[in-house]
């Protein structure tokens, strides 16, 4: 079976020499129909959805689909630990990471962080012993044979309702992670969640499930008890001051949880997990501070890119927000954020080429709203407006396709224009 590359886009330089050199045929700019209908097996890129013509067309012709995830889990005899969920995702990934590498073990990140999953595979020799994936929904849309070692779901809110069209159907996706576990495998869940505990019912597989609250003790999993986060697994207590741990908000408290579970049933010790949770720093544009200038702090959370995340972003301001948002709308319902925005933002500068709907959601109840289709104007309009002690906050709720490459460059291009200022 002979592997071909089909991209509607334009390929990179760096990937079409790659692909010589490996003897792998592609095209460009165009996807030839009868090449793709006649496959036997196509592994699609996570954000085409499988309802386009020429894919189904190809489901006719009895082609299977797969995810990349799917494909790249059949070439590797590691354990796989797979960790999603709306917001949170590549925090807990990355600092899942942080304390199994802490721990020494041979371990990679990959999935939706970093290389893809099936790139770290092929490059490897078959000696990680641990996978760390990020994965989305999209890329759980066609797995059928990956089994998780442990699954992570940290929370379920409105997102990509523009591919899912129901709400249900956005919750059954995420809970594929689960997909083919069996005890001793375990689903580590957000037991704060009701998106996440009104359907566990649904899973069909057997894992040993280990929820974690913020909201309530649990005598098996992790749960907060003052200002400390307790964690029980088989019977065996630990606890961490939250004052240690670097990240701060109720989401990283979440967040800290979750890969602490995974931590413990690995058997890591307790010390390891209490150090690594103490030295672990913010990834790149999940509130990341930028610069303190002329005592306004300027802060860049471009990856919150639906109004789950902009919620937390907001909620963790203590001083008066200005408030950067704006960009590709996937549906959003701005509800949940309107009285936080009343409590928390002194200025919304929507950045976007159709910044309708926010300028309609927030103009009664933010004292002032802009609006921009350009970064650096953003960025200056906020310098102009901010007073001491104010916090300006990139946080779009939004995807960025309609200014931007991506989230990555977006965030890039705030952090660029904040530091020529």
């Amino acid at each position: 079976m002979s592997p071909f590359l089909s991209d509607k886009g334009a390929i990179k330089e760096t990937y079409k020499k790659e692909l010589t050199e490996n003897h792998i045929a592609f095209e460009e700019r165009q996807h030839t129909e009868e090449k793709i209908v006649n496959s036997k097996i196509i592994i699609k890129s996570p954000g085409i959805p499988d309802k386009i013509p020429v894919l189904q067309k190809a489901l006719a012709n009895g082609a299977k689909i797969i995810s990349e995830i799917e494909f790249a889990s059949q070439f590797t005899n590691a354990k796989l630990i797979g960790i999603t969920g709306t917001n949170g995702k590549t925090t807990t990934t990355s600092l899942t990471y942080h304390i199994l590498k802490n721990a020494g073990f041979n371990v990679k990140v990959a999935g939706n962080i970093g290389n893809s999953f099936a790139r770290e595979v092929a490059m490897d020799n078959d000696s990680t012993d641990y996978y760390v994936l990020e994965i989305s929904s999209f890329q759980l849309d066609n797995i059928e044979r990956m089994k998780l070692h442990l699954s992570v779901l940290l929370n379920i809110t409105p997102d990509h309702l523009d591919r899912y069209e129901t709400m249900e159907n956005y919750i059954r996706a995420k809970l594929k992670i689960t997909n083919l576990q069996a005890s001793p495998d375990k689903f580590i869940y957000n037991a704060d969640d009701p998106n996440i505990t009104n359907y566990l019912k649904e899973i069909e597989s057997n894992p040993d499930f280990v929820p974690f609250s913020h909201n309530k003790p649990l005598e098996n999993g992790a749960s907060m008890n003052q200002s400390n986060i307790n964690l029980n697994l088989e019977n065996d207590f630990i606890q961490f001051p939250v004052e240690e741990i670097l990240i701060k908000g109720r989401h990283n408290r979440y967040n800290s949880m979750a890969a602490a579970i995974v931590a413990k049933a690995l058997n890591i010790r307790k010390e390891v997990i209490r150090e690594s949770l103490a030295s672990y720093k913010n990834v790149e544009h999940r509130l990341e501070h930028v610069a303190r200038i002329k005592h306004v702090d300027y802060i860049n959370d471009s990856k919150a890119t639906n109004v789950n995340a902009a919620w937390y972003a907001l909620e963790s301001m203590d001083n008066p927000a200005i408030w950067i948002a704006g960009g590709v709308d996937k549906g959003n319902d701005y509800t949940d954020l309107v009285a936080l925005a009343a409590k928390k933002v002194k200025v919304l500068i929507c950045l976007g080429i159709d910044n309708e709907k926010l300028v309609q959601q927030f103009s009664e109840v933010v004292p002032m709203v802009l609006e921009t289709n350009n970064m650096k104007e953003a960025v200056e309009m906020a310098y102009k407006l901010a007073e001491k002690d104010d916090n300006v906050l990139l946080a779009p709720a939004c995807a960025s396709f309609d200014l931007f490459e991506n989230y990555v460059d977006r965030g890039n291009q705030f952090k660029k224009a904040v530091l020529n200022l």
